[in-house]
């Protein structure tokens, strides 16, 4: 897989003093040339005011990221810090058109704006590269997360942030593509809405949702025009190699947990059994153990009441590609299954032999970790 990234872009990241502890903490991203984009956002009541300013820009150039806090819930006040960034990050960073702006970390306090004001006022550094960007955005994140792809004669990066408060209601808590490929707005807008509810959608750490969760694309079109299906299958690769990243990353977690549940009545049938199960404390917590109790997963079925077409004598069960139900394994079954399910990736399959409906989601293990970090997160 290739790693050059898309012609026509610059990176710049800087400490802003948001955090103050001299680390990076605010990252941009901007297009040299006029670019189209499509962007997608959080669903949450308690939106923060980078979402709600960020919806209203119609044409973004590119995208400023404040690390560290959220700046949700502040009122007022957070929405003219927000615009302000929005104005200052457009000015440093020579963007050709207005930028969508993010922010992630602690809800419930404002940005430094006046630290932030004198730094973002001075001469900005040199540009970086994507991994600089993918490392400033960071915050309980443990490794920055990247991934590359192709189509034709175009590249396309996606970088991304997120290990907690994810049950995501349109994407992770953050995610960037940027791509040099030519496509349509309608065209972009289109197929990555439809990347989006395959991966990003598919991803849950501990099902709680983000209140600044957005993902975007931009594509400036330097490396000419690509066919919008191929386009399609290269992003989509390239947003599940940041779903598996994000989910191997989860606060605490020591697992990925791949759940596919197919021959559903539909699509959005299987979506909701699969999501049934990678959400599961209890599934998590067996995973976590290497424990093949697979009665949890047919619990996590017979959780979906409303799904009344699902049979129990027709529904199969696989763990690690082993049958575990109907067909009930022995004590030498589960004694390999306990080896396999030690492996730092777990599958569950569900068949429910009702149509050709399928979905995959993506998950971690839930362990002591998560409880310890999030326990003590803002002291």
């Amino acid at each position: 897989m290739t790693t050059h990234g898309p012609d026509g872009f610059r990176i710049y990241t800087l400490d802003a003093g948001i955090a103050g502890d001299g680390r990076h903490d605010l990252a941009a991203a901007v297009s040299e040339h006029r670019c189209t984009a499509s962007a997608v956002y959080t669903r949450s009541r308690f939106a923060g005011p980078s979402v709600t300013l960020s919806r209203t820009v119609a044409e973004p150039q590119g995208v400023v990221v404040a690390s560290r806090n959220a700046n949700v819930a502040t009122g007022p006040a957070g929405a003219a810090d927000a615009a302000e960034l929005q104005q200052l990050a457009g000015r440093g960073a020579g963007a050709p058109g207005p930028l969508l702006v993010a922010s992630t970390g602690v809800i419930g306090r404002r940005y430094p704006i006046e630290v932030m004001r004198q730094r973002l006022s001075a001469p900005w550094p040199e540009p970086g590269s994507w991994q600089d960007f993918a490392t400033a955005i960071m915050t309980t994140d443990t490794r920055p997360k990247l991934a590359f792809g192709r189509v034709g004669e175009a590249s396309i990066v996606g970088v991304a942030k997120g290990v907690g408060m994810i049950e995501p209601d349109m994407a992770t808590m953050l995610a960037f593509f940027f791509t040099d490929a030519q496509l349509p707005a309608a065209e972009l807008d289109a197929v990555f809405r439809a990347v989006v509810g395959v991966s990003f959608n598919a991803l849950s750490i501990d099902t709680d949702t983000s209140t600044s969760d957005t993902a975007a694309i931009f594509a400036n079109g330097l490396a000419g025009p690509v066919p919008g299906p191929e386009f399609r299958t290269a992003l989509t690769e390239v947003a599940l190699q940041l779903v598996e990243q994000i989910a191997r990353d989860g606060e605490g977690a020591s697992k990925l947990l791949k759940v596919t549940v197919g021959e559903a009545r539909d699509d959005a049938q299987a979506k909701r059994v699969a999501k049934s199960i990678v959400n599961s404390p209890l599934i998590k917590t067996m995973v976590h153990g290497a424990d093949p109790n697979w009665g949890r997963v047919v619990m996590a079925i017979g959780k979906c009441s409303d799904e009344l077409d699902i049979d129990p004598g027709q529904v199969r069960v696989r763990l690690c590609d082993r049958p575990v139900y109907p067909a009930l394994p022995d004590e030498a079954e589960l004694a390999e299954l306990r080896e396999l399910m030690s492996a730092d990736t777990v599958s569950i399959a569900v068949d429910l032999q009702i149509g050709d409906g399928t979905f995959t989601a993506y998950g971690c293990d839930l362990t002591a970790g998560y409880v310890h970090l999030n326990s003590a997160y803002t002291t």
